[in-house]
């Protein structure tokens, strides 16, 4: 089992997406991502997302907003828990980001760039409505087959 956290900042109707392209191995190559990674013992979810922020980007958020978690269940890989936030307040200058390149993408474009197909449902939701959401994605290999998104009342 894997826990991650994934952060969508926002500036100027953009988010700043992560073009993973540089990391060996990895299971995100060609993708666009944003900004995130896995737990460390010990942290919060909120914890994770500042510290994998601060590690990929440079900046400091100085608000965020947990939007949704998300489940990832596939034939080929762990099952990993996502927490998902978004923030809009942040400080700090954007540094080289050893994973891939980082880059702002307008809002309304971010589904049309290389994703996974569950990340552009759960971007398009995000952006949509401020509900809290919980999604189940089940993957066969990198094909979505089923999903299932639950909301909650604030």
């Amino acid at each position: 089992m894997i826990l991650s956290t994934l952060c969508y900042i926002e500036k100027d109707e953009k988010y700043l997406m992560l073009h993973r392209t540089k990391k060996k191995n990895d299971i995100n190559k060609d993708k666009w991502l944003g900004i995130g990674g896995k737990f460390e013992e010990g942290e919060s979810p909120e914890e994770c997302m500042i510290r994998e922020v601060k590690e990929e980007t440079g900046l400091m958020l100085k608000n965020y907003q947990l939007r949704c978690i998300v489940t990832y269940v596939s034939t080929t890989w762990e099952t990993e828990y996502m927490y998902v936030f978004t923030s809009n307040e942040f400080e700090g200058n954007l540094i080289p980001c050893d994973e891939g390149d980082l880059q702002w993408i307008d809002k309304d474009k971010i589904t049309e760039l290389n994703t996974w197909e569950g990340d552009k449902i759960f971007v398009e939701k995000i952006q949509k409505d401020n509900s809290f959401f919980t999604v189940k994605f089940q993957y066969d290999g990198e094909k979505l087959v089923e999903y299932d998104l639950k909301e909650y009342i604030k």
